[in-house]
């Protein structure tokens, strides 16, 4: 088993990946719903942690902080970190921002590394809809050094079109020039399916059927 497949069934394991009829804040009817908020103990998150590290290292992303947007991003950035010096001997140092500066004690947007000019930084997410999350993050870290951004790493690719025929990821590409990387994609969701990797064959028609829809190249 591939550590995609491996990835798959941890999720539905954890119910982060069920399948239905969902209606997302798109307005579009879904087949699958990705719910992170489902990974809860510390046995999950450190499994994650292992999934982020190997996307990492698989993918050869150069990387010298993690940083974990607020709030969701944080213990994905810390347990991908930990998960790095554990299973590869890979220290790196991560950090993540504040909602609001803090403007007493040490101050600052920034919690861990203290940002430098041009720091390799890895930006670690769960699911990207909109590239939302990236496009806030940005103006923050080079509010505090001309950081390189060398990657993004995030779960699941949903791999659909966003306002025009591309998918967030390659919008997001095309407006920054930063590589998103996913441990898994939603044709790897389907490949699974198929290959009774995890329970689902029932869905297979409504999941083919959303990513002729919906689904960007």
């Amino acid at each position: 088993m591939t550590y995609k497949e491996s990835f798959i069934q941890f999720m539905v394991e954890c119910s982060v990946l069920t399948f239905g009829e969902f209606t997302l804040k798109s307005g579009r009817i879904a087949p699958y719903f990705i719910n992170c908020g489902n990974y809860r103990t510390g046995g999950q998150l450190r499994r994650l942690g292992e999934y982020y590290a190997e996307c990492i290292h698989e993918n050869n992303i150069p990387v010298e902080t993690l940083f974990g947007p607020a709030y969701k991003g944080i213990p994905l950035a810390v347990s991908a970190a930990t998960a790095l010096s554990a299973k590869y001997g890979q220290e790196v140092f991560y950090c993540f921002d504040r909602k609001e500066a803090k403007d007493h004690g040490e101050g600052g947007m920034f919690v861990g590394k203290t940002l430098t000019d041009g720091e390799k930084v890895v930006i670690i997410d769960d699911v990207m809809t909109s590239g939302k999350a990236l496009r806030e993050s940005l103006p923050k870290l080079m509010s505090a050094a001309k950081v390189d951004v060398s990657g993004m790493v995030i779960t699941v690719d949903r791999m659909e079109r966003g306002t025009g025929t591309l998918s967030a990821v390659q919008e997001v590409k095309e407006e920054f020039g930063v590589t998103v990387y996913s441990i898994v994609t939603m044709e790897d969701i389907i490949a699974a399916i198929r290959n009774d990797v995890v329970p689902g064959k029932e869905y297979l028609p409504q999941m083919l059927a959303y990513r002729e829809q919906y689904g960007a190249e």
